[in-house]
């Protein structure tokens, strides 16, 4: 079942980063397939979040792409190399987001493969928030684009995570943010998952 807009419009981003585990995502980019299942996010949220604050002071333009309503990508680039595939929640009125930071590859692998430059499938194909975008097919040029079809969308694939399987730790890469965002346990995975990104 294809996850509705109003999945991304509730006013609660840690509980939509934490109820996409186990959730899949799909692309369909110049008619080619790929997807998987979701298996690490991190939540932003404009309340108590240094690092938003920053984005927002430091990335102004881009960073109008958050002041969107909830299920819209939020794509950009860092290190003018990466592209981070970031879902906009709530509402225009507020600049929260769930990054979506790796995946268990399961649809359209030999594409997944070719886009990486990778001879078979391993961790890295799709184990971090930049060789997941590329793996994907995403890039830029799709921000603002609706996450509810036709070239980006989840699925609820009816699986249940229970907390017991999953993993709440500080985000990555924070540390110019401050401790105060270093600290924030707003990056969910799968314990079990050997598809989760190599950053502890």
């Amino acid at each position: 079942m294809k996850l509705p807009a109003s999945f991304f419009q509730r006013p609660d981003v840690l509980a939509i980063a934490r109820e996409l585990l186990g959730k899949h995502v799909f692309t369909r980019i110049n008619g080619e397939l790929t997807g998987g299942r979701i298996v690490e996010t991190e939540a932003y949220r404009h309340l108590g979040d240094p690092s938003i604050t920053l984005h927002l002071q430091r990335k102004a333009k881009q960073a109008r792409g958050l002041y969107q309503p909830g299920g819209t990508a939020y794509l950009y680039t860092v290190y003018r190399v990466h592209t981070l595939f970031n879902i906009t929640t709530h509402d225009a009125e507020h600049p929260d987001a769930v990054l979506i930071r790796a995946i268990e590859p399961l649809e359209g692998i030999d594409v997944m493969l070719r886009r990486r430059g990778l001879a078979a499938v391993a961790r890295n194909l799709t184990a971090g928030p930049g060789v997941l975008s590329q793996a994907l097919g995403l890039t830029p040029a799709l921000n603002g684009e609706v996450v509810t079809g036709p070239h980006i969308w989840f699925e609820d694939a009816g699986e249940m995570v229970q907390d017991e399987q999953v993993i709440a730790s500080s985000r990555v890469g924070l540390e110019y943010a401050g401790a105060e965002a270093v600290a924030l346990p707003w990056r969910f995975r799968l314990k079990d998952s050997k598809w989760t990104s190599p950053a502890k």
